[in-house]
């Protein structure tokens, strides 16, 4: 489904983690609404590639760059590159994510901090490249899940960090509303991407998802890009510092 009622013509998004899953879905659908998107990968290329292909089929700007968004000198590379292509960003999109997928007992301080700094505090330093290249009205996104409030199994340290980010678009909020900037958290529901085959667990995840959730399908890629598509149009001018819940009521139901 095309989503050409939201115009976004002219503006310039950057997707992290922009090449898979959630991401991908999220940058396809922003393209069709008008915008030129930066792709940023870091082990997927191909992926990365395949994705600024359907873009350019769109008649839009594609954008391929690669960094760890954990390291700061990645973070630094990939946004001089945007600097000097483009000269501006108008949607930042935070979705990247990592995490160890372990019992309490075999966590490790290293685990924390990996799972921190890529799911977290990442957004920080996203957001501190943005600002000088977002000008009043630019949007930030940030994708979070529902391990932020609810307990799932060996999702200890990942859920940890998921709740520190949503925390961290409310003190974001703050100081970047005066300023023009919205910022808002996407929470999603069980969705069937390449990062829910690291759960050992994965099938049985999927069934009691299908099971529970009111609406009586499982949240795909595209409806969580829906309502990111949302967050970006002025529709949304009003909402601030808020995570919105994707997941067919699933979270409601005892």
């Amino acid at each position: 489904m095309k989503r050409t009622f939201i115009d976004l013509s002219g503006k310039k998004a950057l997707i992290t983690g922009g090449s898979r899953g959630i991401g991908r879905s999220i940058a396809i659908a922003l393209a069709e609404a008008g915008c030129d998107v930066a792709i940023n990968f870091f082990r997927h290329r191909e992926a990365a590639e395949e994705v600024a292909k359907e873009i350019e089929a769109l008649g839009r700007t594609a954008l391929i760059l690669k960094a760890n968004v954990a390291q700061e000198d990645h973070v630094h590379r990939m946004f001089e590159e945007m600097k000097s292509v483009w000269g501006q960003i108008d949607i930042l999109v935070s979705n990247a994510a990592s995490g160890v997928l372990k019992p309490i007992t075999e966590l490790t301080f290293h685990h924390w901090q990996w799972t921190m700094n890529i799911n977290a505090a990442s957004l920080l330093h996203l957001i501190q490249h943005s600002i000088p290249l977002m000008k009043e009205g630019g949007i930030v996104i940030a994708v979070s899940s529902l391990g932020a409030i609810r307990a799932i199994p060996n999702y200890t340290f990942v859920g940890a960090s998921k709740a520190a980010l949503e925390s961290l678009v409310r003190h974001l909020t703050v100081e970047l509303a005066p300023r023009g900037i919205r910022v808002n958290c996407i929470s999603a529901g069980t969705v069937e991407t390449d990062a829910l085959r690291h759960f050992p667990n994965r099938d049985a995840i999927l069934d009691e998802s299908l099971e529970r959730t009111p609406s009586g399908r499982l949240t795909t890629p595209e409806d969580v890009a829906d309502v990111a598509l949302f967050l970006c149009s002025p529709l949304a001018s009003q909402i601030h510092g808020q995570t919105l819940i994707v997941d067919g009521g699933y979270s409601i139901v005892a």
